[in-house]
C-alpha cells in the first residue's frame, strides 16, 4: 500500500523523524529500515529499552492524524478500477486503521479484501502476509503478482512464491532489484483473458 499505491514518505518523515530524535536514532539510518517492515519490528530491531508494541501504537496514532501530503501514485486508482475487484488484494504492514485512512486521502479505494500487520504473527519479509491474502483469494500464490515498493515486501513476495513488480516512484529503498520496475501505473494496464488469468501488459505510446 505505502510505495506502491500511495506516496505517504512526507508523513513517514515527520512521524518517524520527530520520533527517532525523541529516542536518540540517527534519522537518516532509521528511514532505510522502516518502509514495508511493521513497526513494532522495526523498533525492537534498534535494541532500544522501550516497550516496542507502545511505541509501535504512539506512531500509528501520530500518523492516523497526520494525512498531509498523501497522494495516489499516479494512475494507481485508475488502475485498481479496472481490476475486478475478487481478484485483488492489499498486503500492508500497517494496522487497519492507519491503511483505512491512507487509502482514503489519497482517494485509493479500499479493497474487499485487506490483510494487515495485524491479522499476521510475523510481518514481511515473512510470506505469511501474502499467502494469507491469496488463500482468501482462492488462488495459489505463485498464480499472484505482487506489487511492493521495499526489500523486505519483495523478499515476502517471492517466499510466498509469487512474482513480483517493484514501484519505484515513492522511494529509492528497493531501486536496485532484478524483478520489474515501474514508477507509476499510467503506462500499463492488466488484461483480464480467455481463462480468466489477469495479465500486466505495458502500454507502447
Amino acid at each position: 500500500m505505502d510505495g506502491t499505491l500511495l506516496n505517504s514518505m512526507a508523513v513517514v518523515e515527520r512521524v518517524w523523524g520527530a520520533w527517532a530524535v525523541r529516542n536518540g536514532v540517527d534519522r537518516e539510518i532509521l528511514m532505510k529500515s522502516v518502509h514495508g517492515v511493521r513497526a513494532a519490528d522495526v523498533i525492537r530491531t534498534l535494541g532500544l529499552a522501550v516497550d516496542a508494541e507502545h511505541e509501535a501504537r504512539e506512531l500509528a496514532a501520530a500518523e492516523i492524524a497526520d494525512v498531509e501530503g498523501i497522494v495516489e501514485i499516479p494512475g494507481a486508482v485508475a488502475f485498481l478500477n479496472s481490476l475486478p475487484p475478487e481478484k485483488w488484494a492489499i498486503v500492508t504492514s500497517a494496522p487497519l486503521e492507519l491503511a483505512v485512512r491512507r487509502l482514503a486521502a489519497a482517494g485509493v479505494p479500499t479493497p474487499r479484501l485487506m490483510v494487515t500487520g495485524e491479522d499476521v504473527s510475523a510481518g514481511k519479509p515473512d510470506p505469511q502476509g501474502y499467502l494469507l491474502a491469496a488463500g482468501r483469494l482462492g488462488v495459489s500464490a505463485e498464480d499472484c503478482l505482487v506489487f511492493e515498493d521495499a526489500p523486505a515486501g519483495i523478499l515476502a513476495g517471492r517466499a510466498a512464491g509469487a512474482e513480483v513488480a517493484v514501484i519505484t516512484g515513492a522511494h529509492v529503498a528497493a531501486a536496485d532489484t532484478p524483478h520489474i520496475t515501474l514508477a507509476h501505473y499510467t503506462d500499463v494496464e492488466a488484461r483480464l483473458g480467455e481463462d480468466g488469468r489477469l495479465a500486466l501488459h505495458r502500454l507502447n505510446r
